[in-house]
C-alpha cells in the first residue's frame, strides 16, 4: 500500500510504515517540502494511488464537497507525542490496511479505526 504523510505528522510514521513493506512519501520529500498547497498533494495522492494520511480536517471537507483525496487517512488522535502516536500506528496497522482494502476514508482515534463510507 502507498501512503502520503501531511506535514503535521512526524517524518518517522513512514519509517514505521516502510518497516511494514508499504511505500511512503512525505511532504518534507517534495520540492514545497512542509509547505506544499492541499490541493497538491491530494493530487499527487490520487496519481499515486496512495492513501493521504492527515491530522488537517479540510481534507475531510474537500472529500466530502469534490471526492477528493481519493483516499484519506483522518488521524484524530488530538495531542499526542510522536512515540505514542508511532504505538498507536504500529498497534492499528493491520487493522487500518484491512480497512483500506473496502473503505476509502478511515479513521484512527488513540482507541479505534472508524470507517467511514
Amino acid at each position: 500500500m502507498k501512503f502520503a504523510v501531511d506535514a503535521q505528522l512526524p517524518r518517522r510514521l513512514c519509517r514505521l510504515l516502510e518497516k511494514y513493506g508499504h511505500e511512503t512519501l512525505h511532504t518534507l520529500d517534495l520540492p514545497a517540502r512542509n509547505r506544499t498547497p492541499d490541493r497538491d498533494l491530494t493530487g499527487l495522492a490520487d496519481r499515486e494511488g496512495a492513501v493521504l494520511v492527515s491530522k488537517d480536517t479540510d481534507f475531510v471537507n474537500s472529500r466530502i464537497r469534490h471526492g477528493k483525496p481519493s483516499k484519506l487517512l483522518l488521524v484524530s488522535t488530538g495531542n499526542i507525542g510522536n512515540d505514542e502516536l508511532i504505538a498507536v500506528f504500529e498497534a492499528s496497522l493491520n487493522r487500518l490496511t484491512e480497512a483500506f482494502t473496502t473503505f476509502s476514508y478511515v479513521e484512527l482515534t488513540r482507541e479505534f479505526v472508524i470507517v467511514h463510507e
